[in-house]
């Protein structure tokens, strides 16, 4: 894999499936229950599916009831930026990839312990590989 990003919106378009598109560049949300990694169980590391970045690992992944994949916290702390979110008449924080700046989803403080937070994360906005 390389490190190179694509640079235009019609590079990103031809990089994704249309609704990885819309997820990561559109800031778009999947319907609840409906992604693929939303009730997965297997040990092993969620992926940037925009850049290939190292995002979450399955041992903070727990099932959170909201029908999206949830997470304590990120696989390191710089693995993903959080933004203040004003749209749909909310406030809430986004949390993006740090190193494509896609939009992976929002992070809640009603987590369980030891964060307290609930990172809620698109499944179209990961790649999942298992633990060998």
């Amino acid at each position: 894999m390389t490190d190179k990003l694509p640079e235009t919106e019609a590079e990103w378009r031809e990089k994704l499936t249309p609704e990885q598109y819309h997820v990561l560049r559109e800031h778009g949300t999947e319907r609840a229950f409906t992604g693929k990694y939303e009730s997965n169980k297997a040990p092993g590391m969620y992926f940037c599916a925009g850049c290939g970045a190292p995002l979450f690992s399955s041992d903070k992944k727990y099932n959170s009831g909201s029908g999206w994949p949830s997470y304590t916290d990120p696989v390191a702390p710089d693995a993903v930026e959080e933004l203040r979110d004003v749209t749909h008449g909310m406030v809430r924080t986004e949390v993006r990839c740090a190193k494509c700046e896609g939009h992976l989803g929002h992070v809640f403080p009603d987590g369980p312990g030891p964060t307290g937070l609930r990172y809620c994360i698109n499944s179209a906005s990961l790649d999942f590989k298992p633990k060998d």
